[in-house]
């Protein structure tokens, strides 16, 4: 089965094919560090983390570049006093924290946005050369795309222009209330770190024309995923797609949004004082459980959060990671893809069905442990596998990791099985006793199965 994906701008599943054969392109609208990360951000970060370990266990290579704002609005004001450099780069790291501690791999490149400033500028003047774009009428530093000259303007979201609603301050130089902004004039209550030298005038960039620049630096004038959630679906992405296509790039091939995160059925917000933040996230589980839950509904279904979701998923979870820390198969760090199931193949290749993957996981498990407790060493084995191998392209891996021991313990307790075992063949059952009770002094639990002893540690 091919892998299909929903493609948000022809509204319908569409098989993925790559523009190069066995190399994909990617790229996520990352944080605006204002504010510490929230359950959205988590979720958005996840669902193209988990697109890129799925591609990567299909045997594609992946550029995967998500950018970081460090220069906005919101980051200005909310650094108040303090110089907002620093307050972004707190701010990011909050991010990177809650990004590693959830399994979130590094992305390729992370671009930010005060590095490109030049990449804007290029491409602003591109598009008031091509007669898209236009300086404020009052002379200011301000340039606004003319969404009037590009007809597909409301292609990704299917409006028309006469019907979209606009800003309604139309001021600043605006020619119409549709036309938005690719460079802001700086303003003098603004420090004038916040500024930068532009054909136009001291001006810093709007939101919108950073991620076309930023996409196209490293990956050209075409790429294959543009990822998002649904909320920056419009303006943020429908502009993005109008000015790149204006100055004459194809952009994305595939538009990836995913949805949002409720609360008790309502919308989460920091108007309604509902937000959940990551600390009161961590007082309900592990990072493990918090991952899992993000992960158990489909990306482009709302996830609802109660008081119980991460106890609850921290159970589930629980129950794969107790069966895999049942065998010592948890102490080999080798992960074969090859042992994936047809079935959750199939679920992620379904638009990445990821709760029809995770119910395989704990089909899978419910075999392995009847394996284990009948001593079927083989069943028992390829569960293991397929659990490790499915577990890993979730990047749940961390999730089920024993404390490390040295390999001299390892050894140490392998030799101690060998003597029980001699001691058993030479009927010496007490010797063989003695040791199993030396054994379970390392703290160490003896599983014995038809031709091989198993055993996990319980530090």
């Amino acid at each position: 089965m091919a892998l299909e994906l929903f493609d948000s701008k022809s509204q319908e599943l569409r098989v993925f094919t790559p523009l190069a054969t066995g190399h994909v392109e990617m790229y996520v609208c990352g944080p605006t560090v204002q504010s510490e990360p929230h359950l959205g951000h988590l979720r958005s970060a996840l669902v193209y983390d988990i697109l890129k370990r799925w591609l990567e266990a299909s045997d594609y290579t992946v550029t995967l570049v998500r950018n970081v704002t460090d220069i906005d609005d919101k980051v200005l004001v909310n650094a108040g006093d303090r110089d907002w450099r620093e307050f972004a780069k707190e701010v990011e790291a909050t991010f990177d924290d809650a990004y590693e501690k959830l399994g979130i791999l590094e992305p390729t490149h992370k671009p930010h946005a005060t590095e490109h400033i030049q990449d804007m500028i290029d491409l602003v003047s591109k598009l008031i050369k091509l007669g898209h774009a236009y300086q404020a009428e009052d002379s200011s530093a301000n340039v606004f795309f003319d969404t009037a000259s590009w007809p597909s303007y409301g292609e990704l979201t299917n409006q028309k222009l006469e019907n979209m609603e606009g800003e309604t301050d139309a001021s600043h130089g605006r020619r119409s209330p549709n036309d938005f902004a690719l460079f802001k004039a700086h303003k003098p209550e603004e420090p004038d770190s916040a500024a930068w030298k532009t054909p136009w005038g001291l001006a810093r960039p709007g939101w919108h024309i950073e991620c076309s620049a930023m996409s196209k630096h490293f990956l050209g004038e075409s790429f294959d995923i543009h990822g998002g959630g649904l909320d920056l679906r419009f303006p943020h992405h429908e502009n993005e797609l109008a000015q790149s296509r204006a100055a004459g790039d194809d952009f994305a091939n595939f538009w990836l949004h995913n949805a949002l995160v409720t609360i008790n059925g309502n919308k989460m917000s920091k108007s309604l004082g509902n937000g959940v933040s990551v600390e009161d996230l961590t007082k309900a589980g592990s990072w493990g459980a918090i991952r899992y839950w993000l992960l158990s509904a489909q990306y482009r279904s709302n996830l609802d959060y109660s008081e119980t979701s991460i106890r609850d998923a921290q159970a589930a979870l629980d129950r794969i990671t107790g069966f895999l820390k049942r065998t010592t198969e948890t102490r080999r760090i080798e992960i074969d893809y090859n042992f994936i199931p047809q079935e959750f193949r199939a679920a992620m290749d379904s638009d990445l069905n990821v709760p029809g993957a995770l119910a395989v996981i704990h089909e899978r498990v419910r075999a392995g442990n009847t394996a284990f407790d009948s001593n079927d060493q083989e069943a028992l084995k390829l569960c293991v596998e397929q659990v490790k191998a499915m577990v890993s392209a979730l990047g749940l891996t961390f999730a089920y990791q024993e404390p490390l021991y040295s390999e001299e313990f390892s050894k140490q307790v392998e030799d101690l099985i060998q003597k029980r075992h001699e001691a058993k063949l030479a009927k010496d059952f007490a010797r063989a006793d003695q040791i199993r009770v030396e054994i379970e002094g390392l703290g160490v639990t003896l599983k014995d199965m038809k031709d091989i002893t198993m055993w996990s540690f319980n530090g």
